[in-house]
């Protein structure tokens, strides 16, 4: 391989550009001496050449000849000084942070460790290994011309993992399962919109690391929590193409994708982790840090990303706009409150990262969902991200599960039903701002909620010690799988009425994929490792019955419009007549201080009625929640035409006046007014 002739080139874009004769090469680091651009040819022989321009903190080159295809990486040259932050190393073979493609996965091996002797901190010195063999490289693309973003709001989120969605669908062709390609399938396809999903949200697509804790026990990364390369797809799953491919054929079914992006940590860990891109580059640029060169870890994960830096920042949204460019619909950020300290680990809600997605042309017409918690000092931020963003609810998945289980209480329930206005409402904030979800990857499935008293996570390696300690779960009456008809009748009946509370409340719902047909995971609750059948979607053995009962579910969302409106209810009355909201007791009542104050369930009910109806469309419906036995109510004032009873995931129409009995463990959804063909 001869080294073709390589110029000063230009700083303006970073990452691998392809220019009229050749490729552009930009990185940054405020603190290296040297940076050496590395190519690679087929058979592996490693050219390297110092990179020849110097551009504030950008070192760049121009490389004539060059091509698409063409592999390739850094190596960092610098101080030693671990206290100081700085742990240069050019014995180790870095990724481009702007990498848009990578030509294989990234598997942890011990040549990735940056320092021998001991911890870097605590006197270690470098290693002279070279790294070059097994990190993957960068590959040279070419641009994509930006596709129009789809702004189009989420009215059904599907949280599903992009193998365990596939990998095991009877309709998908073999070669597809278990990648981007299988995410295009016309069974996949067509199984969400009969849910009537309207965005499908992926865990993580960036390319990641196994890390070595998982690997050194036998197991892979699979949810892909350890971010390496923040704008190459994974590559076990495909490539780029693979990725925009299934993007466009979702959005011509009308099926928006979310990714679920990793900027709050990246899988080098802490200090004693990989040397493997930005701890090479410019550790102490781009990772937060403590006065002694220690890595900040409001994350669990060994470090945290500096986005005070303006060169992170710009990484970050970089790397936003690359995605946003394949046609995805929106992002949901990990460990959000992460995304909003800087470099000193505080909270700071005029954070940088804030401004700029806002302010951006782009990003903020883009669906934009916060997880907004971390585990450091005043991590838990619910309710505290201004427009436009969304922001999952934890408080919706705890407090619906302790009522269905019969130890919640009818006053949390009712915030929840009615929005959260009291975690959400702020100027320009609408109702569809809290995300409620029962379930999410992270924890228990449905399935194992109704199964499960604790959690089993003895696979995981880590003696049970990880995972959520409290699911707020019941097992009716068993651990684990059982044959008892009533035990699994009851589990179904509880499970249906906990699905129709998604579905009525005010907010964006989003259902955890397999929820609908009943997926287990046989009680892990933190399945982060399980790259197996416990974490892939058991299709074969999916309950159709449940499937049906849940596409109902969104039936009734999408022509009801009185739930899921933008406006926060606060039983005001409205210029067509008639409070927005009211609440009932079984008596028909209002509920009373005292009421409210009680440490016992009682069944709730509610009136609702559209804040704003769009003409012909003042509906009025009369919901109930009934955790108890078989009881009767008093329904209010007219006649009424029962649409929803879960039950028996029962949606025919039925006549109802006055007094009604409620089934036992059940919700119960009444319009105003009879209906033609309805049953008494």
């Amino acid at each position: 391989m001869n080294w073709p002739d390589l110029h000063i080139g230009a700083p303006g874009r970073l990452g691998a550009t392809l220019a009229d004769g050749g490729v552009n090469f930009a990185v940054f680091s405020a603190h290296a001496t040297a940076i050496e651009l590395c190519l690679f040819d087929e058979g592996g022989t490693e050219l390297r050449r110092f990179l020849p321009g110097r551009t504030g903190d950008i070192w760049h080159g121009f490389l004539r000849g060059a091509a698409v295809g063409q592999r390739y990486g850094f190596r960092a040259h610098g101080p030693w000084a671990p206290a100081d932050g700085h742990l240069f190393n050019p014995a180790k073979f870095l990724i481009d942070p702007y990498a848009r493609a990578l030509d294989g996965r990234l598997i942890w091996h011990p040549s990735m460790t940056g320092h021998q002797g001991g911890p870097a901190l605590a006197g270690g010195t470098p290693t002279t290994d070279d790294s070059a063999p097994f990190v993957p490289k960068a590959l040279v693309v070419a641009d994509r011309e930006a596709e129009p973003a789809d702004c189009r709001p989420a009215t059904l989120v599907y949280e599903a993992h992009v193998k365990g969605l596939t990998l095991r669908h009877p309709g998908i062709a073999p070669a597809a399962a278990g990648c981007y390609q299988g995410l295009a399938g016309r069974a996949i396809i067509d199984h969400m919109k009969t849910l009537g999903v309207s965005h499908l949200e992926l865990l993580p697509v960036a390319a990641f690391l196994d890390d070595r804790h998982v690997y050194e026990r036998g197991l892979t990364n699979y949810w892909g929590y350890q971010p390496i390369a923040m704008m190459a797809p994974e590559p076990r799953y495909g490539g780029p193409g693979d990725l925009a491919a299934a993007i466009a054929a979702l959005a011509r079914d009308g099926i928006g994708v979310i990714l679920d992006v990793v900027f709050n940590h990246t899988g080098e860990g802490d200090a004693e982790g990989p040397t493997i891109c930005y701890r090479g580059l410019d550790n102490k640029s781009y990772y937060a840090l403590g006065p002694n060169g220690e890595n900040l870890n409001p994350t669990g994960t060994g470090n945290s990303l500096n986005l005070g830096h303006p060169m992170v920042l710009r990484l970050v949204i970089d790397a936003l706009r690359h995605w946003a460019a394949m046609g995805v619909a929106g992002f949901r950020f990990d460990l959000a409150a992460t995304l909003l300290r800087g470099n000193g680990g505080g909270f700071d809600p005029g954070s940088g990262f804030l401004s700029a997605v806002a302010d951006d042309p782009v990003l903020s017409r883009l669906i934009l969902i916060a997880e907004p918690w971390d585990i450091g000092p005043g991590g838990y931020r619910l309710g505290q991200f201004p427009a436009p963003f969304l922001e999952w609810n934890d408080r919706f998945r705890d407090g619906v599960r302790r009522f269905w289980r019969g130890d919640g209480r009818p006053a949390e329930l009712a915030a929840r039903l009615a929005g959260s206005a009291e975690l959400f409402e702020r100027p320009g904030r609408s109702a569809r701002t809290s995300v409620n979800f029962l379930t999410s990857h992270d924890g228990f499935t449905l399935e194992d909620i109704v199964s499960y008293n604790g959690k089993h996570n003895g696979a995981n390696g880590e003696m049970n010690h990880d995972g959520h300690h409290d699911n707020c779960s019941d097992n009716l009456g068993a651990e684990g799988a059982t044959g008892d008809p009533a035990m699994l009748a009851a589990r179904r009946r509880r499970k249906r009425a906990m699905l129709a509370t998604l579905f009525l409340a005010q907010g964006t719902p989003m259902l955890l994929a397999g929820d609908e047909f009943g997926q287990s995971q046989r009680g892990n609750n933190n399945a982060y490792a399980q790259d197996n059948d416990t974490s892939w979607l058991n299709w074969p053995a999916a309950e159709p019955d449940l499937c049906r009962f849940v596409g109902g579910l969104a039936a009734i969302r999408r022509g009801h419009p009185a739930i899921g409106q933008g406006q926060f209810l606060h039983g005001t009355t409205r210029p067509e007549g008639g409070r927005d909201l009211i609440w009932h007791r079984a008596d028909g009542a209002e509920p009373t201080p005292g009421d409210w104050q009680a440490g016992a369930n009682w069944p709730l009910g509610c009136t609702l009625r559209p804040n704003a109806p769009a003409p012909g469309a003042d509906e009025t419906l009369f919901a109930l929640f009934n955790t108890g036995p078989e009881t009767e109510i008093v329904l209010p004032e007219g006649r009424w035409t029962r649409i929803l009873d879960s039950a028996t995931a029962d949606f025919s129409p039925v006549g109802a006046e006055g007094r009604y009995s409620a089934s036992a463990q059940s919700v119960q959804l009444f319009v105003r007014g009879a209906a033609a063909g309805q049953r008494e």
